[in-house]
């Protein structure tokens, strides 16, 4: 059954949509803000807000776990040094704005950005 079970597909099988967030998460981290879809902008943000939290307190286990999610130390070290900027907010460091319907297919797009 699929009780509470609400998390979005993406017409994609488990292991294509893990590397698909994982991807855009590692480019928002990289990247400070991007433009994609309005779905995959709602579906990650509580991924990095919680990876952001973690990074918060810079620990060993909380580096490795940074490393592991999100695939390589060097995005793991810019997002500890994005966390830096937030010791003092309790949370909510992800803005998404809405944008204009894509040209080609009318897709609801948004830009997520830290704010």
């Amino acid at each position: 059954m699929r009780h509470g079970n609400h998390n979005r597909k993406f017409g994609r099988q488990t292991d294509q949509r893990k590397a698909l967030l994982r991807g855009l998460c590692r480019s928002l981290v990289l990247k400070g803000k991007i433009k994609t879809t309005e779905a995959r902008a709602k579906e990650i943000r509580p991924m990095v807000e919680k990876l952001l939290t973690r990074g918060k307190t810079n620990t060993l286990a909380n580096r490795r776990v940074l490393i592991s999610t999100l695939g390589d130390v060097r995005t793991a070290n810019k997002l500890i040094k994005t966390a830096e900027g937030y010791t003092e907010r309790a949370g909510g460091y992800i803005r998404i704005i809405k944008m204009a319907p894509r040209k080609g297919d009318a897709a609801k797009m948004a830009m997520i950005e830290f704010v």
